[in-house]
């Protein structure tokens, strides 16, 4: 994947963070981070910081896909995996098998965008019956034009874009529109590569997709997004489009999650990996809002502190894969009660 720039205000912070990370200073060493394309702007933006608080270490970040990056985190190729999504009851076992103790982290929330080339006059929101009705497996073959969608839509070719079957964005996907993790139809038009998403979007006027909120607002110029309603008003009224306020408020639903980075607990033996996490929660939130995600609350990056300090391994999700409507604050805060 190539490198993606990082908005102009992470610029701006790095003069703040730099100047204000004096203790913890590590002369040496590497730290191999894989996984997740929908984390990757957030942890890049954060080695990018500590490594000019810590000139001498390399922070060497990867873009495999979530379950690519669990695969390297279990076969010990990696300190931190990356993932847009909980880890799955597989890729637990074969941490386990593996004797590789893991600490889940959360570090941000995201909304998934659907989103339309902007010359697509037709289509100003659609429901979750009819993404389901267009995504699920049956769909393959069968629903190939914008008419089938909804009727008064144009009798014409709709083309879909979506996530990479490796990624922990189209496993959060499939659940929450679907219904059920990795299940839909295999006519698309896929990459771990978002960016390849954006360009065929942009260039296709009959494209339909969806990624991560972060890559539409990186391209808002090429693209137009696609508010979803959920038909049952626990999203609010009517079609709601993500943002900041949407996530947050968590208006935007079903398509509302956190993110998370994990990492091994062995590594944290290592100055260089405990000192990186520790600047990644502590910097998470100016730098995940600086490339156009959205900041958990205060608490939820104490606690995950908490979890770092006392060695707590496992997942708060019981290590069941991706779970819509859930709240990590509150997740956290249950544990720590």
């Amino acid at each position: 994947m190539k490198k993606r720039m990082v908005c102009v205000l992470v610029a701006v912070l790095a003069i703040g963070l730099a100047g204000c990370e004096k203790k913890n200073v590590v002369a040496s060493g590497t730290v191999r981070v894989d996984g997740s394309s929908t984390v990757f702007p957030i942890t890049e933006a954060v080695a990018e910081e500590f490594q000019k608080v810590n000139p001498g270490l390399r922070v060497v970040v990867g873009v495999s896909g979530t379950g690519g990056g669990f695969e390297k985190f279990a076969a010990g190729e990696t300190d931190i995996s990356n993932a847009s999504r909980p880890i799955k009851p597989s890729e637990a076992e074969a941490c386990a098998k593996a004797g590789i103790e893991y600490i889940e982290l959360p570090v941000a929330y995201d909304g998934l965008a659907v989103v339309i080339n902007p010359r697509n006059t037709w289509a100003t929101s659609i429901t979750v019956k009819e993404l389901k009705e267009l995504w699920q497996p049956e769909a393959q073959g069968k629903i190939t034009r914008w008419n089938q969608v909804r009727a008064d839509w144009p009798d014409r070719e709709i083309h879909l874009y979506g996530a990479g079957v490796d990624s922990g964005t189209y496993d959060y996907f499939t659940q929450a529109i679907v219904g059920k993790e990795h299940s839909s139809r295999g006519d698309f038009t896929s990459s771990e590569d978002d960016n390849v998403l954006v360009q065929g979007i942009a260039g296709d006027e009959l494209a339909l997709g969806f990624f991560g909120l972060a890559y539409y607002e990186e391209n808002k110029d090429k693209l137009k997004l696609l508010p979803v309603d959920d038909e049952d008003d626990t999203n609010g009224k009517g079609p709601i489009a993500p943002s900041l306020e949407t996530v947050m408020d968590g208006t935007y639903q079903p398509l509302s999650r956190p993110i998370f980075i994990y990492v091994r607990k062995d590594s944290l033996n290592r100055a260089e990996v405990e000192a990186f996490i520790h600047f990644y929660l502590k910097h998470a939130a100016k730098l995940a809002r600086g490339v156009g995600y959205i900041p958990l609350p205060e608490r939820a990056y104490t606690l995950a502190q908490v979890r770092v300090d006392k060695r707590i391994t496992g997942s708060v999700f019981g290590g069941k894969g991706s779970q819509v409507g859930v709240r990590i604050d509150e997740l956290l805060e249950r544990e720590g009660r």
